[in-house]
């Protein structure tokens, strides 16, 4: 059967409700809608859905236009009322027009009159200006030649200065004939301001001449910083300063010494001229009485409150006395400074107010001038104390003072010529004193030390029994920790260093090490003459019949007394520079020292050793054989005899030798040396262990070369019955 066909419009119709989409957001939202107003599904309510959907629309836009109403009568009534307002600027524009024309002539001429009265406003400002800068005021013309200087001195002759500058600007212009008056006024106030100024400062620098503890005040402060714009004037009151401080001091320290105090107390301090520790002490007492009190100044306030603390703690020392010598100069001149800097640079340590300001805007600081300055004028202050305070030092330098306080005294004043010297400069009065004294000190020290070597080389000490140490020994050893401790709290300047102690040490050890060697020299030469006698009586009993062993330990007893003699002397050499290294050790300034001292002992040490084994050789008969030996194993040593057919090491001559060999090596504890008589266990110790390695040493050079087939010796086990790892063993090596 064939299939019917659909009509086309039928089919696009179904084609389109099967393929859309019954789920979708809007269908679901319209289906929603739909039934809240379509109640029946009959076929009636299906035909009129169309219908019922239009009349539903209709009815929803009539409920919106009812809803709406109201709003359109109000904005019917803003309309109203927005062409009212309209109609009434329309009026306002009209009457405004017909107003300006009315009184357009009446603001035209307020217009004219504001622009003349700013005109006249800038006029008279200028003209105000002119005066201020140009003329001075009456008031500023009296306080320039008032009699009494005041502040308003100040500010009359800053803006007089004030006024030359501006002279100058008014040069550049066209007004060049009124600037050149203007600049003649001032010139003629400034100068008279100037020289009156000068002739003030100098009365009050005289004033403060006649003062214990004179104050600068803060006017005389401001006038010197007036007279730095005038250098000659400038200079004349800077030596004012200088001629009145050096004046006063000198006066008043002199009167110190020779009058003493009002009524005579304190009393004159050259009374106690015959005790230099109480008239050191009372010349720097007074001179701590008469410095100002302490300020903090540049870099002497740190190093004054160090020193104080440090040497007041020596308070009954000698070396107290000089030390708070220096330091008091040192507090002097930091308070001369102190008022020198203050007239001669006010501006470095105080503001002084606007005033000040205003005027130091106009001085160029010249840091070089015024250091310059300020140096000189403090050289020319102390300049007169140093004569009486050298000759005062020397004079205890000359009182023959003890090493330790020469040492002391040398290297505070050496401080304190680096101290000042950074203060007031190298090439002034003062620090030259001071290096003077520095070098005189350090010059008796070392002549106390010359003195000293000289008398211990001498008379030389006579070398103990026991070869210990001389007290001299022990004594400078002594002295010389002392001077140590000193050098090593000692202050250091920040400009310098600490001097070298190499020379100090050199001054003070070497005459003891020299006195040392000639004692071991008499002691030897005393020790090989009594050697000598003893083997003449030796010689002349020895007639008995003896053994060959005992005849080659007696053949060989005048070479070994005259070789046992300098033992004794090393032995007490070493024990000297002993005595003097250990207490050196672990002292950084001595450690070159302590170190050379110690090569000196190694190397005696072991000249100690080589004899001692030497003369052991010596009395066995085998020192004399070992060049044989050391040739024998000589490998470029290709032709000679074999050593069995040498006389001197003949299978006979060298088993009698190694006999008393090995009687040394395996006899009593007292055969071989200990050297009891050396004092540092380890040394001893040492020397007795590398005396053992030398001798097992030289014995396996023998025992090698016997061995040796090409030396030709029948039976050598029978002739060297110890191999050397036995001879180490018993010789506990």
């Amino acid at each position: 059967m064939g299939t019917v066909g659909l009509a086309p419009g039928l089919s696009r119709k179904l084609k389109k409700v099967l393929e859309s989409r019954t789920d979708s957001p809007e269908v679901v939202a319209s289906l929603n809608t739909l039934s809240t107003f379509y109640t029946e599904n009959t076929p009636q309510a299906r035909r009129n859905l169309r219908s019922t959907i239009e009349k539903r629309s209709l009815q929803i836009n009539l409920d919106f236009l009812r809803a709406s109403q109201a709003a359109q009568l109000a904005l019917d009534r803003v309309e109203d009322e927005v062409n009212s307002l309209a109609d009434c600027c329309d009026r306002i524009a009209k009457a405004l027009s017909s107003c300006s024309a009315s009184t357009g002539d009446i603001i035209n001429t307020t217009e004219r009159f504001k622009q003349e009265l700013e005109v006249t406003n800038q006029k008279q400002e200028i003209v105000s200006c002119f005066l201020r800068d140009y003329q001075l005021s009456p008031q500023e013309i009296n306080a320039l030649r008032d009699e009494e200087l005041n502040e308003n001195f100040f500010k009359a002759l800053s803006h007089v200065q004030e006024i030359h500058a501006n002279c100058k600007i008014l040069l550049r212009t066209h007004h060049q004939r009124a600037g050149l008056e203007l600049m003649d006024m001032m010139a003629m106030y400034q100068e008279g301001a100037y020289e009156r100024l000068c002739r003030w400062v100098q009365a009050e620098c005289r004033k403060l001449g006649d003062m214990d503890n004179p104050e600068v005040s803060e006017l005389l402060k401001t006038a010197v910083r007036c007279l730095k714009e005038r250098p000659v004037l400038f200079k004349y009151c800077a030596e004012e300063v200088a001629n009145m401080r050096h004046n006063a001091l000198f006066r008043r320290f002199i009167s110190a010494l020779t009058r003493g105090g009002p009524g005579g107390m304190p009393r004159p301090i050259e009374v106690h001229a015959h005790d230099p520790l109480r008239y050191v002490g009372d010349m720097l007492g007074w001179l701590h009485q008469v410095s100002k009190k302490r300020k903090d100044f540049y870099i002497v306030s740190v190093s004054l409150l160090y020193t104080v603390i440090f040497y007041f703690q020596l308070i009954f020392n000698f070396i107290y006395f000089v030390n708070f010598a220096c330091l008091v100069s040192l507090q002097a001149l930091a308070s001369e400074r102190e008022l020198v800097l203050a007239l001669l640079d006010p501006d470095a340590s105080i503001d002084t107010g606007s005033t000040t300001n205003r005027f130091s805007k106009n001085v160029d600081n010249d840091s070089g001038k015024i250091e310059a300055d300020l140096t000189f004028v403090l050289d020319r202050i102390f300049e007169g104390v140093c004569r009486p305070f050298k000759v005062r030092v020397e004079q205890v330098l000359q009182s023959q003072p003890s090493l330790i306080i020469s040492y002391k005294l040398s290297n505070t004043l050496e401080f304190y010529c680096y101290t000042i010297a950074d203060l007031l400069g190298r090439e002034t009065a003062l620090c030259n004193t001071l290096w003077a004294l520095k070098d005189a000190a350090q010059k008796t020290f070392f002549e106390i030390l010359k003195s000293r070597g000289e008398k211990l080389l001498r008379y030389p000490p006579l070398v103990a029994v026991d070869l210990s140490p001389p007290p001299a020994v022990r004594e400078g050893v002594s002295v010389l920790l002392e001077i140590i401790e000193t050098y090593n709290s000692m202050m250091v300047p920040a400009s310098g260093k600490k001097p070298a102690f190499d020379p100090v040490i050199s001054a003070l050890l070497d005459p003891i090490i020299q006195m040392c060697e000639r004692a071991a020299e008499a002691h030897k030469s005393k020790g090989a003459g009594h050697s000598s006698r003893r083997s003449r009586k030796s010689s002349d009993s020895g007639q008995l019949s003896k053994s060959a062993v005992d005849a080659i330990l007696s053949n060989n007893n005048s070479a070994t007394f005259s070789q046992n003699s300098e033992s004794p002397a090393k032995i007490f050499l070493i024990n000297c520079l002993c005595a003097i290294q250990q207490p050196l050790l672990g002292r950084e300034v001595a450690a070159d020292y302590a170190k050379k001292l110690g090569m000196m002992i190694d190397n005696h040490v072991h000249v100690l050793v080589e004899k001692e084994v030497d003369t052991i050789l010596t009395r066995c008969g085998l020192s004399m054989k070992m060049h044989h030996f050391h040739n024998s194993l000589n490998k470029d040593t290709t032709v000679g005899a074999p050593l069995a057919e040498l006389e001197d090491t003949t299978p006979a001559s060298l088993s009698d030798c190694l006999k008393a060999f090995f009687g040394f090596i395996l006899g009593s504890e007292s055969s071989l040396p200990e050297f009891e008589q050396m004092q540092v266990p380890k040394l001893r110790a040492d020397a007795c262990i590398q005396v053992a390695r030398s001798l097992a040493d030289a014995y396996e050079l023998i025992y090698n070369s016997i061995m040796d087939p090409k030396n030709s010796y029948p039976d050598p086990k029978s002739l060297a019955r110890h191999p050397p790892d036995q001879i180490r063993t018993i010789l506990g090596i």
